[in-house]
């Protein structure tokens, strides 16, 4: 393992997070995953190392940036996110909505400004679990506009944080992985997590060394803002 790619997987508990952390283990990767809780032993059992973070709290974020120190990686993955409020809007509470923006746009970049420099130069990827829903124009899941919203805001933060980095920057990833079944795609999606995963490591391989920002899917079809 000692030459092997080296990446890291933000949010790896379960879903997608999980199935990318288990499908580059598998292509012979050395995978970092995070966690919130508990790591389940799918997890444990397939990576090199699992590392605790809660996303929204910074001295946790800090906590695992000092932990980093010193590693190069190739891919790095921010995953995590929300479904958040579902409910008729007018009944939604501040709190959850503040929760769910900073949660899917906020922490994502807090924690990418932490990170960016255990990039691999040039050929580094710095990848964010976007949605195709985060297109402003989108016409589809009209019943989770809070979602759809906060996705949108990733994509802008993501854009106003690629064009603060100096040159040469990596390359920067906002990913959509399909109508995924998952806990939250729900049962009736379009593909499986092995489908999806495959799919994005494939990218996260093509894309390495291009440089510059990119909204992609994960058959590498470029998708609008």
């Amino acid at each position: 393992m000692a030459n092997a790619k080296q990446a890291l997987i933000i949010g790896a508990s379960r879903g997608l997070g999980l199935g990318l952390a288990q499908r580059l283990a598998s292509e012979g990767w050395s995978v970092t995953a995070t966690v919130r809780g508990d790591a389940p032993a799918s997890l444990t059992e397939a990576v090199t190392s699992v590392a605790s973070l809660e996303m929204n709290d910074l001295s946790s974020l800090d906590a695992l940036a000092e932990q980093l120190t010193g590693q190069v990686f190739d891919v790095i993955f921010i995953n995590a996110g929300l479904m958040g409020p579902t409910g008729e809007l007018d009944s939604v509470r501040p709190e959850d909505i503040a929760a769910l923006f900073t949660t899917n746009a906020l922490s994502p970049i807090r924690l990418a400004r932490r990170l960016v420099a255990n990039l691999q130069v040039r050929s580094g990827v710095l990848a964010f679990m976007s949605s195709t829903l985060g297109t402003v124009t989108s016409p589809d899941a009209l019943e989770i506009p809070l979602y759809k919203a906060s996705k949108a805001a990733l994509n802008s933060m993501v854009s106003s944080f690629v064009n603060q980095l100096p040159a040469p920057g990596p390359t920067v990833l906002c990913m959509h992985p399909g109508w995924v079944k998952t806990d939250m795609g729900g049962p009736q999606a379009d593909i499986d997590v092995d489908t999806s995963t495959q799919g994005m490591v494939r990218q996260l391989e093509a894309f390495s060394g291009r440089g510059g920002l990119h909204f992609i899917n994960y058959k590498g079809e470029t998708l609008k803002w």
